[in-house]
């Protein structure tokens, strides 16, 4: 599988879903499956790997919607990313808060805030921090990325922090 790859659509995927609820009224899972047929066209990934990166994109939205507050939602990002945003590279900070920021409104509307996320050794997500499952060692991501087997123990989930 080539990661090059499933970076650069992840990307691209995050900038179609936040055309796609900036400029119409579609729900976030509407607006979901949207972006995920404008990446189709735009990539050759295969329907495994479509589905994945949907599942990864959903999986950082709804978590990052979930830590940010209403008042200052840049120092959220910062807290929920575990560094300075103006460390970020490569990845439009703006259209992710803002389709965060949507998909905040949108959960807490739904009430799905007690939402546990795990994320696996493979996947592809955005800029963060993560713990070891396992042994507690902590990986920390300035760009889009995919996540490694523990470092220290090879165990393969995590949790962000």
């Amino acid at each position: 599988m080539n990661t090059h790859k499933l970076v650069t659509a992840y990307s691209d995927f995050m900038k179609h879903l936040h055309e796609t609820m900036e400029d119409t009224l579609h729900s976030f899972a509407e607006a979901l499956e949207i972006s995920k047929e404008k990446t189709a066209q735009s990539s050759d990934l295969n329907a495994e790997e479509l589905n994945k990166l949907s599942s990864n994109v959903k999986r950082d939205i709804e978590h990052a919607a979930q830590s940010l507050t209403h008042q200052s939602d840049a120092d959220s990002l910062s807290e929920w990313l575990k560094f300075d945003i103006d460390l970020v590279e490569n990845f439009t900070l703006d259209a992710f808060l803002s389709v965060a920021d949507k998909t905040r409104l949108e959960l807490a509307k739904i009430q799905e805030l007690a939402i546990t996320h795990k994320y696996e050794s493979g996947d592809i997500t955005a800029p963060g921090t993560f713990i070891c499952d396992a042994c507690g060692k902590e990986i920390s991501f300035k760009t889009t990325s995919e996540i490694p087997v523990c470092p220290a123990c090879q165990a393969e989930t995590f949790i962000r922090v």
